[in-house]
C-alpha cells in the first residue's frame, strides 16, 4: 500500500518538474524571437563617432546671419614700419621767461590749467620794473617841463614879433626870440619821444595793460610787482618755479611752458635707408600703445635733415588733431609708411580673420551650408581689407562678417 502511494508520489513530481521546464524554454524561446525582431539602432542610439571640429554646418536660419565673401584681389601699398612718439606741436607751443629778475611772490597757474591769451601766470617783485616805471614818471615831468618852456617862449616870441611891428626892439631881440622858440618845440618834441618809448617799453616789456600805465601817469606811484601773462592761450604743460625762488632773465630753463593742444605732432624715426622712398605728402597709419582702439591717419608734413649718429634713423614728422584732449606727449607709436607703387593682391575683409593666439585662421565654404577652418598666412592691413600671402586662392568663398560665430560653434 505504502509502496503503491509512495511511486505515485514520485511519478506527480515527475510530471510537475517537466511541466516547469516546458514553460521556461518556452519564455526563452519567446524572448529570443523578440530580440531578433527588433530594428537596428536609430541615430538617436549612442555613437562613438567623434565630429570634426575643423568643420561645422549651420542650419538655413544661421545662414541668414552669415555674409559669404568671394575671395578677390584688393590693391595694397608698399609700407614701411618706423617706431616713434607723440609731441607737443611746436608750432603752437612757447616758453615763458621773466623779462626781468626778482623774487617770485605769487603764483596764479598750474600744470594743466587751461589758460588765455594776457592770463596772468606768476608775480614777481623786481627792482628792474621799479625802475622801468621811475623812468616813464621821469618821461612825464621832462615833457610838463618842456611843456611848460615851450608856453613860454612862445609868450616871448610873440611879444618880440609885436614890439618888433611898433619899432620897440631890435630885428636881432626878434630873431634871438624866433630861436628860442624853434628850441623849445625841439625839446617838447624829444620829451615827447622819450615818453612815447618809455610807455612802449612799460607795456611791451613789463607787459602792464594800458589801464595800468594810465594809472601810473595819472597817480605816479610806484608797483614794484610784476605780473608775467600768458602769451598765447594753450594748457600749461610745464611749471619750473615755485614761491619765493629768485628768478632771473638769462636762466637757462623756461619758467613756464604752455602749448595748445588742439593738434599734435607725430614723430617717427624711420632708418635712414627707407628715406630715399618717403616723400612729403605721403600717408601714414598709426597705432598708439595707450590707445590701442584708436586708429590714427595722418600725411607727413617734414623730413628731418639729418640722420641721428647712433641710431642711424631720420626724424619724419605729421601733424594731427586732438579733439578729445587723450593724445599726450611722448606715447609710444608704431607707423606704416606707404610707400611704392599700389599692388594687388589676394585679400579677405577682416571681419572674415579670427586670431587664435599665433595662428590667424578663416572659415571657407567647403559645400553649401558646411565650412571648413583653415590656417592662413596674412599681410597687411588697409582699407579694411587684409592681404592673404598664403593658405586662400582667388575665388573660393569664405566667411565675412559672422566668422567669429562660425568659430565659437566649431569650438563647441
Amino acid at each position: 500500500m505504502l509502496h503503491r502511494l509512495y511511486k505515485g508520489l514520485r511519478t506527480s513530481i515527475v510530471v510537475v518538474i517537466a511541466a516547469c521546464g516546458g514553460m521556461l524554454a518556452a519564455v526563452v524561446l519567446s524572448k529570443v524571437s523578440w530580440w531578433n525582431s527588433m530594428p537596428p539602432a536609430t541615430a538617436s542610439s549612442p555613437s562613438t563617432e567623434k565630429v570634426d571640429p575643423n568643420n561645422v554646418r549651420v542650419t538655413p536660419d544661421q545662414m541668414h546671419q552669415l555674409e559669404l565673401v568671394k575671395v578677390g584681389l584688393c590693391s595694397f601699398r608698399q609700407q614701411k614700419t618706423a617706431i616713434g612718439q607723440i609731441a607737443f606741436n611746436e608750432n603752437a607751443s612757447t616758453n615763458v621767461f621773466t623779462p626781468f629778475s626778482g623774487r617770485v611772490t605769487r603764483l596764479m597757474a598750474q600744470v594743466g590749467d587751461e589758460v588765455k591769451r594776457g592770463d596772468p601766470l606768476f608775480e614777481i617783485d623786481s627792482p628792474e620794473v621799479v625802475q622801468v616805471q621811475t623812468d616813464l614818471i621821469a618821461a612825464l615831468h621832462a615833457r610838463d617841463k618842456a611843456n611848460s618852456h615851450l608856453d613860454v617862449m612862445r609868450r616871448q616870441a610873440d611879444r618880440q614879433q609885436r614890439l618888433f611891428r611898433d619899432k620897440a626892439t631890435s630885428q636881432r631881440e626878434m630873431e634871438q626870440a624866433q630861436n628860442d622858440l624853434a628850441a623849445a618845440e625841439s625839446d617838447f618834441k624829444t620829451a615827447l619821444g622819450a615818453l612815447t618809448a618809455a610807455r612802449h617799453r612799460l607795456r611791451v616789456i613789463i607787459g602792464r595793460d594800458q589801464d595800468e600805465v594810465d594809472r601810473l601817469e595819472r597817480e605816479r606811484i610806484i608797483n614794484p610787482l610784476l605780473a608775467v601773462n600768458a602769451p598765447i592761450g594753450g594748457t600749461v604743460t610745464a611749471r619750473r618755479i615755485g614761491p619765493g625762488q629768485f628768478v632771473k632773465t638769462d636762466a637757462s630753463e623756461a619758467h613756464f611752458s604752455i602749448s595748445d593742444l588742439s593738434t599734435m605732432w607725430l614723430k617717427a624715426y624711420v632708418a635712414e635707408g627707407d628715406i630715399p622712398n618717403v616723400r612729403v605728402g605721403q600717408e601714414i597709419d598709426v597705432r598708439i600703445l595707450a590707445l590701442p582702439d584708436r586708429r590714427v591717419h595722418a600725411r607727413i608734413d617734414a623730413i628731418g635733415a639729418a640722420s641721428d649718429p647712433t641710431t642711424r634713423r631720420v626724424m619724419v614728422r605729421s601733424e594731427i588733431p586732438n579733439p578729445d584732449g587723450l593724445l599726450r606727449a611722448e606715447m609710444f607709436a608704431t607707423f606704416k609708411i606707404s610707400v611704392g607703387n599700389v599692388e594687388a593682391t589676394t585679400a579677405v575683409p577682416t571681419d572674415a580673420i579670427i586670431r587664435r593666439g599665433e595662428e590667424t585662421r578663416l572659415w571657407v565654404e567647403k559645400e553649401p551650408q558646411v565650412f571648413q577652418s583653415r590656417t592662413v598666412k596674412i599681410g597687411a592691413e588697409q582699407n579694411g581689407c587684409i592681404q592673404i600671402r598664403d593658405g586662400l586662392n582667388q575665388g573660393e568663398t569664405v566667411v565675412g562678417r559672422g566668422a567669429i560665430f562660425v568659430d565659437n560653434e566649431g569650438r563647441h
